[in-house]
């Protein structure tokens, strides 16, 4: 089968129609990703939204992500032909008054020089206070003003995705951006029911756990976790993985049967195994793939991910190593979704 021509997969997220493939703006958030001229930064996100790839990730603490890119949406004939999908993330007590939420939008409006949010999404660190509910409801009166477009989640678990879709209301959550990988199966340990109920999509990231899953770490030597040539999201993620799922030699074993199923499917990598893995599942919506603009361009060859089709072979390889690690009981040692931020 050939991988390399198949049309880019879109899903409907609220009002929007978006590909399944999200454009990550979080290593913009720090030098130790790589850095690169901003004309650079914004040619490539423009190279990237050519190709289909025309909803962007980021965050109010993602450096300058936010202004970078009202910059480049600022230059297209019609900018609404790209998403913008941000986030206000309230990592520490606050009183969600309409002034404090309505003043935390319009920085989101400010920096991304737009009239409206696309996709707002909500992160409340201190699930003991529930003022995540007061604000939610005057981010929904921002909404019925036209300043977002639609509302989702970042980090919350199933039980309070379930609390939060009731109180408001049918369509009134739309996503909730969480971690979902072969290594981190959390969200189908009630996620994806609560999903299925309230028809909310996952957005998902480390689905490459920091780019472990890819080939350039088969048949390689498990780093030291301390090295000062591991990025950010690397430390995280290895740590995961020899601390936690299991250990570098069993992570080794699932390499080579991506590896496998890859060789059986022309063209396509671990990275589109993995890739391909999370997507299958009903609940996710896309998967966020960090991009290091003007440093890296894997566009080429996540393309591949549109024509790839897993087999029940391939996904019974897949499950017979993933049985055989701590995956499943990452929920009980770990918590549920974004319990590890809390």
């Amino acid at each position: 089968m050939t991988t390399t021509q198949a049309p880019l997969e879109t899903f409907r997220l609220g009002r929007f129609t978006v590909p399944r493939l999200f454009n990550g703006l979080w290593q913009l958030s720090s030098n130790a990703w790589g850095s690169a001229p901003t004309t650079r930064i914004r040619r490539h996100m423009a190279q990237y939204a050519e190709q289909g790839y025309v909803a962007f990730d980021m965050a109010d603490h993602y450096g300058s992500a936010e202004l970078l890119f009202g910059q480049y949406r600022n230059t297209l004939p019609s900018p609404n032909d790209v998403l913008c999908a941000t986030k206000w993330c309230v990592f520490r007590r606050v009183d969600p008054t309409r002034a404090v939420v309505e003043a935390a939008v319009q920085e989101r409006l400010d920096r991304t020089q737009s009239s409206r949010v696309d996709l707002l999404q909500f992160h409340w660190q201190d699930y003991a206070d529930k003022g995540y509910l007061t604000a939610l409801l005057h981010l929904q009166s921002l909404q019925a003003e036209g300043k977002i477009g639609e509302i989702g989640l970042c980090n919350f678990d199933a039980i309070h995705t379930d609390e939060i879709c009731a109180s408001l209301g049918p369509g009134s959550i739309v996503s909730n951006q969480i971690q979902f990988s072969l290594i981190d199966t959390r969200p189908l340990h009630g996620m994806a029911d609560v999903c299925e109920k309230h028809n909310v999509k996952l957005l998902t990231y480390g689905t490459l756990c920091g780019g472990f899953l890819s080939d350039t770490w088969l048949g390689a030597a498990e780093p030291d976790l301390y090295s000062g040539n591991l990025t950010p999201s690397q430390r995280k993620y290895l740590d995961m993985i020899v601390k936690a799922w299991g250990d570098w030699p069993l992570f080794q074993e699932l390499l080579a049967v991506l590896r496998a199923i890859g060789d059986r499917h022309a063209g396509a990598s671990i990275a589109n195994v993995a890739t391909r893995w999370v997507l299958d599942h009903a609940c996710v919506g896309a998967v966020i793939i960090g991009a290091r603009l003007g440093i890296t361009d894997h566009a080429e060859d996540n393309q591949k991910v549109m024509g790839l089709a897993l087999g029940g072979a391939d996904r019974a390889a897949i499950e017979a190593v993933l049985d055989r690690s701590n995956g499943r009981r990452l929920i009980t040692t770990i918590g549920d979704c974004g319990a590890e931020y809390r």
